[in-house]
């Protein structure tokens, strides 16, 4: 098999592009396809957002401090990834990164029960390192059967995190637009 190409010819080739200076979890994301070179997203709407995460000192023996992401921003801050935003005694603030929310329209279902739940949130899914920083912010997400099928992944770290007014409206107006009621239709079976 040629250097760089991941599985056996099925037709189309898959490779990597590796480059020494890019970080591992940065490979993922370079991940292309001869021919088309793009990933094309299927999403009507994308809400820019900032992640805020939490250190805080643990009372274990196996680790020393304790991380959780504690909030998302509409929009993209003018600071660095990790850099921190404050802290008081033993927990520090720090700007995790940025994401998007991509919103589909055949997902407004999920996102209309997660407005009308009472107190919508949204899901932040950060990925080990195993270096400094400790967290890479994969994805941050409105859906929460997406939300829950982050957990699938065992070591990533996901977390709920209410969903801030802005961004509760502008779903609001996408669901508006886009939501067409399905009913349930039963498949019957040949015997």
């Amino acid at each position: 098999m040629a250097p760089g190409i991941e599985r056996p010819w099925t037709g189309r080739i898959i490779l990597r592009v590796y480059t020494p200076h890019v970080a591992k979890g940065d490979l993922y994301r370079r991940r292309t396809s001869i021919g088309d070179g793009k990933l094309i997203s299927t999403s009507l709407a994308r809400i820019a957002v900032g992640v805020a995460i939490e250190r805080r000192k643990a009372k274990s023996a196996w680790a020393d401090f304790l991380w959780r992401p504690v909030s998302v921003f509409a929009g993209e801050p003018s600071a660095a990834p990790w850099t921190p935003i404050g802290g008081e005694g033993e927990a520090m603030l720090f700007y995790a990164g940025d994401a998007v929310i991509e919103l589909h329209r055949t997902e407004t279902t999920n996102y209309r029960e997660n407005l009308t739940s009472g107190s919508p949130t949204l899901w932040v899914n950060l990925r080990p390192t195993g270096s400094e920083p400790p967290y890479e912010l994969l994805a941050v997400t409105a859906d929460p059967a997406e939300g829950e099928a982050f957990t699938d992944a065992g070591s990533n770290l996901i977390e709920a995190v209410p969903m801030p007014p802005g961004i509760s409206d502008f779903i609001g107006r996408f669901i508006a637009e886009h939501h067409v009621e399905r009913p349930f239709v039963k498949r019957k079976r040949n015997r």
